[in-house]
């Protein structure tokens, strides 16, 4: 293995894409916006990526965090007690990279609902912005059945204050959405070590990191262009192409081999009947012998 250079042990997640033509339909606008970010700002029109990090557990160690010291690294408490769990609903302005989050206690349609009525929509105005942008993946919270007939409900859009937008991700695309990757950020720089006493002061903790993070927010550096996308679709449709003959070879011998149980299935059917009528039959004659000599033994009697 060294000399060859495999390492088995280590591996990478991948996920192969189901319709390259759908999902091409749907990722082209939300990596053009991501282009456009900085000069859709400057025409008051705001892009966000929006999503929620999910069961955020508060745990306390049964001993603090210990600190690093020279060449050693920071010490964790394996045992801890929970002390529950809060969800952040978080954007991400793309073209400036600040966050806005909200921590609630369940993650709910009607919570996410807030966060924009709450949060959002505020941010909007007060950037004196006449155009929002919403990516979104197609999650439940997000209610994509619901949620574009409710924000055309909104009293700052029915008054021609704000006007909404919303583009939904492909199906199973979150590594395509720009907040993914600050909560990575938070989750690396502030969620571990997981050492909080309460539920109160992990919320503290969030929201200061938001507003340390903000301080000095850049927009993120993407460098996945539709350029990448489709090369990789082609790619991936030129694999489907050479392996489709073999998958054909191998489909045809699946077919045989079926077949060939389905006769012998139906062959020893066959057989158990043929046996189930021969023993009848034999029944019937062993019967009908001792009928007969049944019948003699009473004429000779009589």
């Amino acid at each position: 293995m060294k000399a060859e250079r495999l390492r088995p042990w280590r591996y990478h997640n991948w996920q192969h894409i189901h319709d390259p033509k759908q999902f091409l339909e749907r990722a082209r606008p939300v990596l053009q916006l991501y282009v456009q970010a900085l000069a859709l700002l400057k025409q008051n029109i705001w892009l966000l990526c929006l999503d929620e990090k999910t069961s955020i557990q508060a745990r306390e160690g049964e001993e603090p965090p210990r600190p690093a010291e020279v060449g050693g690294p920071q010490l964790q408490e394996s045992r801890y007690e929970r002390h529950g769990a809060l969800n952040l609903f978080a954007a991400l302005s793309v073209a400036d990279g600040e966050v806005y989050g909200t921590l609630r206690d369940r993650k709910r349609f009607v919570d996410f609902q807030t966060f924009i009525e709450e949060t959002i929509i505020p941010e909007a105005l007060d950037r004196q912005m006449h155009t929002v942008k919403l990516i979104l993946d197609n999650g439940t919270t997000h209610a994509p059945k619901q949620l574009e007939r409710w924000l055309q409900q909104r009293p700052v859009v029915q008054e021609g204050q704000l006007t909404f937008h919303v583009f939904w991700l492909p199906p199973n695309a979150s590594w395509l959405d720009q907040i993914e990757l600050w909560f990575s950020i938070l989750q690396r720089m502030r969620l571990q070590p997981n050492h909080f006493e309460s539920l109160q002061e992990l919320k503290q903790a969030i929201t200061d990191f938001i507003g340390y993070y903000n301080q000095k927010a850049k927009p993120i550096k993407w460098t996945y262009t539709i350029e990448k996308l489709e090369k990789k679709l082609e790619q991936r449709r030129k694999q489907e192409t050479e392996q489709k003959p073999e998958q054909k070879i191998d489909q045809n011998s699946k077919t045989k081999l079926k077949q060939k149980k389905e006769r012998n299935i139906k062959g020893k059917l066959k057989q158990r009947l043929g046996q189930k009528r021969e023993n009848n039959l034999r029944e019937k004659k062993s019967l009908n012998g001792e009928i007969r000599a049944d019948q003699n033994s009473d004429r000779i009697s009589a």
